[in-house]
């Protein structure tokens, strides 16, 4: 079975070992077995100088053993792979990685004012640059959040935690690397996508599965979505005059993306079933694109977000348009379906710029539809 690892990167002076050791104690107190791989781009002391495994490694011995009634160690005279490493942590739920900058595990990489914000460059193994940080990073942590994300302004899917924030880090953890609670997490495996974030909707066969979130703490979800429809100026004017035979086509449609957003879990085979507390669709004629735009606000108070339920009211409000145009034009064009911004969950905030021109500081200002 695939351990769960996540590495800590960073460079020298970055704080790696104290945020570990916090991290540690806080997943000891949930119950996880937890492993830690240490590694050093210098040489280190395997004993101190008198000890008995020291002057045994000093005789010549390749590798040397201690155990007492609690502890036990081996210290090998060579290096280890991270991979021979891994297999000899034992029978734990997590390992903690520091260091391995330039490897393909799953890190959060920990930036500050003196190390710098900004995604650093490195060598890579045929002597040419690469970004080690891009490179399986899954978060940064970061001691000024608003300079972190004015620096990597060009990287919005990162999540930033502050570096004191160790609950949300414990619980990004939990979430993305782990999967599950202590008393099963050795049964689900992380897996690594391309870019190197951890997708947990797997099972220790393979299988598609819910992500279990019965662990996750409730607090308030908000998802604001777009759209938008293309259409000829004949069409536009239609519906501009209440001209379409079908009736009102921007009601019918405002109606169809709120009843959309309630049948997200029904469409998409591994979304949870959220209660919504509001959900609010509005389309907006746009006179200098020919175009219907269309933006979706959902909020709930639960466990996981509502970014689908956002983007599929989105969907279904563009589809409708397209459904009471058709009869007119058959070439409309529904583009632009997007997320604009999220708030809520261990993730954090997430905006991007609009999809499409209409104005959601309405949405913003309220804070929830």
């Amino acid at each position: 079975m695939r351990k769960k690892v996540l590495a800590f990167s960073g460079y020298s002076g970055s704080g790696k070992t104290t945020l570990i050791e916090k991290i540690i104690k806080r997943l000891k107190d949930d119950g996880y077995r937890v492993a830690v791989i240490k590694h050093d781009a210098h040489d280190f002391d395997i004993d101190r100088e008198g000890k008995d495994t020291y002057r045994f490694t000093e005789a010549g011995a390749d590798t040397v053993m201690i155990s007492s009634a609690n502890r036990s160690a081996r210290i090998s005279e060579r290096s280890r792979s991270i991979d021979e490493m891994l297999t000899e942590a034992g029978d734990v739920d997590i390992v903690l990685v520091e260091g391995y900058k330039d490897s393909d595990l799953p890190k959060m990489f920990i930036v500050s004012k003196e190390t710098g914000y900004v995604f650093q460059a490195g060598k890579n193994k045929n002597g040419g640059t690469q970004n080690v940080c891009i490179k399986g990073c899954i978060a940064l942590v970061a001691d000024d959040i608003k300079a972190c994300k004015r620096e990597n302004a060009d990287r919005p899917e990162v999540p930033i935690f502050d570096r004191n924030d160790i609950e949300r880090m414990v619980e990004f953890i939990k979430e993305q690397i782990i999967g599950t609670g202590p008393d099963d997490a050795g049964s689900v495996p992380a897996v690594a996508d391309d870019d190197g974030s951890i997708l947990t909707h797997f099972d220790s066969e393979g299988n598609a599965r819910m992500v279990d979130v019965s662990g996750k703490n409730i607090s308030v979800r908000n998802a604001v979505a777009g759209a938008k429809v293309l259409l000829n100026r004949e069409t536009f004017d239609l519906i501009k005059g209440n001209g379409i035979k079908k009736g009102d086509v921007l009601t019918v449609a405002q109606i169809a993306g709120i009843m959309g957003s309630k049948r997200t879990p029904d469409l998409i085979p591994m979304c949870h079933p959220v209660v919504t507390d509001a959900t609010d669709v509005r389309l907006k004629l746009n006179e200098k694109d020919v175009s219907v735009d269309i933006e979706a606000c959902v909020t709930c108070t639960g466990r996981t977000g509502v970014e689908m339920e956002a983007i599929c009211a989105c969907s279904v409000a563009a589809m409708t348009v397209y459904d009471m145009c058709k009869a007119v034009q058959r070439d409309i064009v529904i583009t632009d379906i997007c997320l604009l911004s999220k708030s809520g969950g261990v993730h954090g905030d997430y905006e991007r710029d609009s999809c499409c021109d209409t104005d959601r500081r309405s949405f913003q200002t309220n804070g929830k539809a």
